[in-house]
């Protein structure tokens, strides 16, 4: 029996997650998303308006146009928000963006410029009910409330009191299914980055070179080749993640190389179980050929 959330299916079986983007929030286009080849659909908050009724609507389109091929209820999706995590005040002010977030019925948060252990650790209390304990001595208390568990429920395909239980971050919660992650992404991160992988709650990260380049002065670095100081913050960030068993989410947009060798240099080389970016649907072909994978889309 597949889980609700098919990235945890995928990262158990030792599976890249191959990322698309919606062309539009809206219930048509999530209905014929649902078919996807993607595993993950990843909707961009950072840098586009907050789209809450949108991001509602195309959630319920995918669940009206399932089941995936693979089995489970729709592709997971996953959102960046509008604010960071660079401090602890920064994420308990704008805790209310994971409520309206979660509460669309999404598979989890990728959060950006997490700058802290501390700050990194108020996140994810904003993506849980208070009633849940696990790694209660580095979380805090959980900030969502009861009210906002109906709409996710339906979604899910479980009962409003199966969901508030389902609704914790894997793998601190082996029963959970959110998947939370971070963009580590500028110099104040990558100095705190062996603290940062140890908070609980976090499933994978991504290096983040556009803003990694812009925080060291280099506006033009975000694809390869790139300087010795991005080469050392991106394996000091691989290195953290692989310690503590989170997915380190890289690309690499070098067109020196075809799709075919790019996918197997990011596998092989960078040992990345994520990937986005230019090409995508042909490296994703290749790259499940390549690991010899057998779930379906």
């Amino acid at each position: 029996m597949p889980r609700i959330n098919k990235l945890i299916d995928l990262i158990e079986q030792g599976q890249q997650i191959y990322i698309s983007h919606p062309d539009e929030l809206s219930f048509q286009c999530g209905k014929e998303m649902a078919s996807t080849w993607a595993d993950l659909l990843l909707v961009d908050f950072e840098h586009h308006y907050f789209d809450i009724k949108g991001l509602h609507e195309f959630m319920k389109g995918l669940k009206a146009g399932g089941p995936t091929k693979s089995g489970h209820l729709t592709p997971a999706v996953i959102t960046t928000l509008p604010s960071n995590a660079t401090t602890v005040n920064e994420v308990l002010a704008n805790a209310w963006q994971s409520r309206h977030v979660l509460s669309t019925g999404v598979h989890g948060i990728l959060n950006t410029h997490t700058r802290s252990a501390e700050s990194v650790a108020a996140f994810v209390a904003t993506c849980r009910y208070p009633f849940q304990k696990l790694g209660e001595e580095v979380i805090p208390e959980g900030l969502r409330g009861a009210g906002g568990q109906g709409e996710p429920a339906e979604l899910w395909g479980m009962s409003k009191e199966e969901y508030v239980q389902k609704a914790d971050p894997w793998p601190l919660n082996p029963e959970g299914e959110l998947f939370l992650g971070l963009k580590i992404e500028d110099r104040h991160c990558v100095e705190n980055v062996d603290e940062i992988a140890t908070v609980p709650g976090i499933a994978f990260a991504e290096w983040g070179p556009g803003d990694m380049g812009m925080s060291y002065g280099l506006p033009d670095a975000h694809d390869p080749p790139y300087p010795e100081i991005m080469d050392q913050a991106r394996e000091k960030i691989k290195t953290a993640l692989k310690k503590n068993n989170k997915v380190f989410y890289s690309s690499w947009n070098d067109f020196s190389m075809n799709p075919e060798e790019r996918i197997k240099f990011i596998i092989e080389e960078l040992g990345s179980g994520m990937v986005g970016g230019p090409d995508i649907v042909e490296m994703a072909s290749a790259g499940r050929k390549l690991t010899a994978r057998k779930m379906p889309y």
